[in-house]
């Protein structure tokens, strides 16, 4: 399996640092090293920025922190993207989107059972990017297809350059707005998604996944083609063990789940102890026990990460660097617990 579990730990990208290196040095403490993204470093550094560099039509607007959509740029625009599309230089993350991205490609992680990129999925992108019209691109036809073709190649560039330099590599991609798509007010309805990113999967390499920090329909991203799915179950780990049979099923075809259990907001971490976060994930695991999940199976397919990003504490990026120290504690405890080696 070229993503590991045994409940080693990784987290999301975004992060509420200011300075690259200690960025970098939190993302380097996990077992699953990643490249942070850091908004608040610069615009560049925002997750949907980075995912819109060389995008047909795109207006960013730096001093304004805007990134907006013209139809008529976007035609005007489209034929050159077209022309670079076997291009990896075109479709990388380049160093001004992201200096953290290239520091990260200099450390040797030959060492590290597994590293990961990631990249803002199209679903997400299409409904935070609004045209001239503010209306989200994610409705125009044409658009969206191309859209879906473009995060895709934009996926496998980065992964095939992570692979580069440790063969385990894998991708989340990011799709906060997955959760929306089954509410009748979205405009675009889960049917339809499900047609779009069944062709989007199609077109990535292997291994990839979906993180999101939300409450969707945890059947309906169980039953895509991912190998691995990130999951806050701190807030929604219930709702989620419900899915038991679709949980048995991605297990069964060999995918990794990992459970984002460790708050990194500021008044629910100072809450929460070792032993509290424990009792919480012998709760979940019992559950899926109880209904038919070999446990063992389980842990073998899991990790464990922090349950969502956070970049409003008031102590900055503090509170989430303990969360890191903490989830690595959790895993070293409950891998004892579980006398996995």
């Amino acid at each position: 399996m070229a993503i590991p579990g045994n409940l080693l730990t990784t987290a999301m990208a975004v992060m509420p640092h200011k300075d690259v290196d200690s960025a970098l040095k939190a993302a380097c403490s996990l077992d699953i090293p990643f490249w942070p993204q850091l908004p608040l470093l610069n615009y560049y550094e925002d997750m949907y920025v980075q995912a819109s560099e060389n995008f047909p039509g795109i207006l960013l607007d730096m001093e304004n922190r805007t990134l907006k959509f013209s139809t008529d740029k976007f035609a005007m625009e489209l034929e050159d993207a077209m022309l670079h599309f076997d291009d990896p230089v075109y479709f990388d993350i380049s160093t001004t989107y992201s200096q953290v991205y290239h520091k990260f490609l200099e450390i040797d992680f030959s060492d590290r059972p597994a590293i990961r990129g990631q990249l803002e999925g199209p679903v997400s992108f299409g409904f935070n990017v609004q045209d001239e019209n503010e209306r989200p691109i994610l409705f125009n036809d044409t658009v969206r297809e191309f859209m879906f073709d473009f995060m895709a190649q934009r996926i496998n560039v980065q992964l095939e350059r992570l692979k580069k330099i440790n063969p385990n590599a894998f991708m989340f991609i990011d799709e906060p707005g997955l959760q929306y798509i089954f509410s009748a007010m979205s405009g675009y309805n889960d049917m339809t998604a499900k047609t779009d990113l069944d062709r989007f999967f199609s077109l990535i390499d292997h291994p990839r996944g979906i993180h999101l920090c939300g409450n969707p329909d945890w059947g309906f991203l169980l039953n895509l083609d991912l190998d691995i799915l990130s999951m806050d179950v701190y807030l929604n780990g219930d709702i989620i063990v419900s899915y038991h049979k679709e949980i048995k099923r991605f297990l069964d075809r060999g995918g990794v789940l990992v459970w984002g259990i460790v708050p990194t907001n500021f008044e629910p971490f100072y809450t929460e102890s070792i032993d509290s976060l424990k009792k919480r994930f012998v709760h979940l695991w019992d559950t899926l026990s109880k209904k038919g999940i070999d446990r063992d199976v389980l842990l073998s397919q899991s990790l464990i990460s922090p349950a969502t990003c956070c970049l409003v504490n008031k102590d900055g990026e503090q509170t989430v660097e303990k969360a890191f120290k903490l989830v690595s504690t959790l895993s070293r405890e409950l891998r004892d617990m579980y006398k996995i080696g």
